[in-house]
């Protein structure tokens, strides 16, 4: 295992995601990237959507930024990326284009009507990664 993805959206399964995924990027000397993703609004005006997602954008990047400086330097192969789009979308393609070995990321406990109205990104991330996902309650 050489290259480790590690969703990232704040959230305390999201924080558990990255104990996990640093600690096993130490044990097998892999990469880690940590990739946010600033969900776009579905529905919107073009000044509401742009609003939104800059809202959004500032949000994820304070995230990282906090982030990095939690982490320091424990993690001396480590890259943050902030991409926009749909969480499973961006996930799933980063896997893909950066050669990710295994995807960890936090299971966010919804209720069965959110996995069926929208569907949850932990469930449709297993159920499409060309690679291993590792799921952290």
């Amino acid at each position: 295992m050489k290259n480790i993805l590690i969703a990232f959206d704040g959230s305390e399964p999201a924080n558990k995601a990255i104990d996990v995924g640093i600690d096993l990027a130490h044990h097998y000397q892999a990469e880690v990237q940590v990739l946010t993703v600033a969900q776009v609004p579905e529905i919107g005006s073009d000044v509401e959507t742009e609003a939104i997602i800059e809202y959004a954008r500032n949000r994820h990047a304070t995230l990282l930024h906090d982030l990095r400086r939690r982490l320091g330097q424990t993690v001396p192969h480590l890259r943050m990326e902030l991409a926009v789009g749909h969480p499973v979308r961006q996930i799933l393609d980063h896997a893909e284009h950066q050669n990710i070995d295994l995807i960890v990321l936090g299971h966010s406990g919804q209720g069965a009507l959110d996995r069926w109205r929208l569907g949850s990104v932990t469930h449709r991330v297993i159920s499409y990664a060309h690679c291993a996902v590792m799921v952290i309650r």
